[in-house]
């Protein structure tokens, strides 16, 4: 799981995996400071990466992060699978953009997920699904849109995790 600090990386892994507290949870951007591994059933690891973007942090500690970040995905060889989160409320930011041509680049298969949809009116999503993917240059119906508080999507997401084990 990758995307921006605040993004709901860790409210998302909640829900996917039907736990209240696996990841931890808090308001402040920037907590998740390490690379955080779940095994799950014995068979497969969800892995929180640490966000990027805003976060109260020194620069050298936001530098480090991405240093962490990087290597863990080159370096990787069980890695199948990066969903890439997205706020649905917000424009990708240029390390969003950043993160998702490099995850073209590497060959790494990539999901986006739009979080957070429960925020929006039915209208309000449909148009900034669009313009997030026109953004991203990808097609609109790949975009999984989710909801930790209401569950949507979720089990998208559950079964794009299982097609690959």
């Amino acid at each position: 799981m990758a995307g921006r600090s605040n993004v709901g990386k860790s409210s998302l892994i909640n829900a996917v995996l039907k736990r209240k507290a696996v990841a931890r949870v808090s308001q402040t951007p920037g907590k998740t400071q390490a690379i955080h591994f779940y095994l799950i059933n014995e068979k497969f690891y969800v892995v929180d990466l640490p966000g990027y973007g805003y976060a109260k942090v020194a620069k050298d500690v936001k530098r480090s992060w991405g240093d962490l970040v990087r290597g863990y995905l080159e370096s990787s060889d069980m890695l199948r699978l990066i969903f890439l989160l997205l706020d649905v409320r917000r424009s990708p930011t240029p390390e969003d953009l950043e993160m998702h041509d490099w995850m073209r680049a590497s060959g790494i298969e990539e999901r986006i997920l739009l979080t957070k949809t429960d925020k929006l009116s039915n209208n309000q999503l449909i148009k900034a699904r669009n313009a997030i993917a026109g953004e991203l240059e990808v097609d609109v119906a790949t975009l999984i849109a989710t909801s930790a508080e209401t569950n949507k999507g979720i089990e998208d997401v559950r079964r794009a995790i299982v097609s690959r084990i």
